[in-house]
């Protein structure tokens, strides 16, 4: 089976010779990073590595615990640290690699560093309405994740066979990551044909899923039951809430990474098909919204519509700048907005 071309020939000829003429490049990725934003950079950062670039990979903040086992994850600098030594590696750059975002803004502080460098700039995403900001814009919506296209850009770049399993491995925890273990925006054929090829490089996906997944803490576990007893379900609209107020987290012991995964446990429910985790950030007066759906309901519109977000239609996220009691009045009249689809 061959992969269907989907990056423009141009994008990858391009990007090609911007990497062989390139000796210091920089890699960069969202605030707040997940699964899928540090698995494509490290997946990048070793590859570039292999081609004997001088490479870093800079993240606005931490990452989740349950994403440093990664091959790579030791060397990332963490800008909101490392700030003047970021700004000079970022100003010093030849080519800057911006993946899984479509904004600079999903940059926080760092995207006025990456705006004012004179390098040449890719961007590598997969959600919707990319801003131009970038000599190249590889964007595909209609793929699982970045972590796939920064596969598929290897390969068509033909470098596969010169592809470790280190890169593999950071590849396949971002893909794995951003479908939910493979259970939503993954039903596309061409997906199982990539594990196949990562699977072909040595890399183990069980102990990958157990690293993610299965290593989390005592207090996690003991959180999660805590929201299920106060979570909220509304039949009518086939939908259900949880919440996780500031105080709530302290009371856990709560880690950055702790609740990832929390917004689909309302999908297991019979006849459920919308979820909604609101969670009080712990370093900012903000709530952070997550939200997912199974079917067609559209979770990106509502999140643009009513919580300053977007995303995928089965998996978006936003964030809302009010308390908790306003924060589940807007989930109401939001409900209540896309009463008629929530129903079908």
């Amino acid at each position: 089976m061959m992969l269907n071309k989907i990056i423009k020939q141009e994008n990858i000829d391009r990007f090609g010779r911007w990497i062989d003429h390139a000796h210091r490049i920089v890699i960069v990725t969202h605030v707040s990073p997940d699964g899928d934003a540090i698995g494509s950079s490290l997946g990048m950062w070793h590859f570039l590595s292999i081609l004997g670039k001088k490479v870093r990979v800079i993240v606005p903040n931490v990452f989740p615990d349950f994403l440093r086992w990664m091959p790579g994850a030791k060397d990332i600098l963490i800008y909101d640290r490392l700030k003047e030594f970021s700004d000079q590696l970022i100003a010093d750059a030849d080519v800057i690699c911006c993946l899984d975002l479509n904004t600079l803004s999903r940059l926080d502080a760092m995207g006025a560093s990456v705006s004012a460098s004179p390098a040449r700039k890719i961007m590598i995403d997969h959600h919707l309405n990319p801003e131009a900001f970038c000599r190249i814009t590889i964007s595909h919506p209609e793929c699982s994740s970045t972590s796939e296209l920064v596969f598929r850009l290897i390969c068509r770049l033909g470098y596969y066979e010169e592809l470790n399993g280190e890169a593999a491995a950071c590849i396949y925890t971002g893909m794995m990551t951003d479908t939910g273990g493979f259970t939503y925006n993954s039903n596309n054929r061409e997906l199982y044909f990539i594990i196949g090829e990562l699977l072909a490089k040595g890399i183990d996906k069980d102990e990958i899923y157990r690293n993610v997944y299965n290593t989390y803490s005592e207090s996690r576990l003991r959180m999660m039951g805590y929201v299920l007893t106060t979570m909220q379900v509304f039949p009518e609209f086939h939908a259900a809430l949880i919440s996780l107020k500031r105080s709530e987290q302290k009371q856990f012991h709560y880690l950055k990474g702790d609740t990832e995964g929390f917004v689909n446990l309302p999908l297991s429910i019979k006849n459920v098909r919308f979820s909604c985790f609101l969670r009080e950030d712990t370093e900012q007066d903000k709530i952070k919204v997550s939200l997912r759906s199974v079917g067609s309901f559209p979770c990106n519109r509502m999140s643009e519509t009513f919580f300053n977000g977007g995303g995928h239609l089965n998996a978006a996220g936003g964030e809302l700048y009010c308390s908790m009691a306003e924060a589940y009045d807007v989930f109401r009249r939001a409900m209540v907005h896309y009463e008629d689809l929530l129903k079908q």
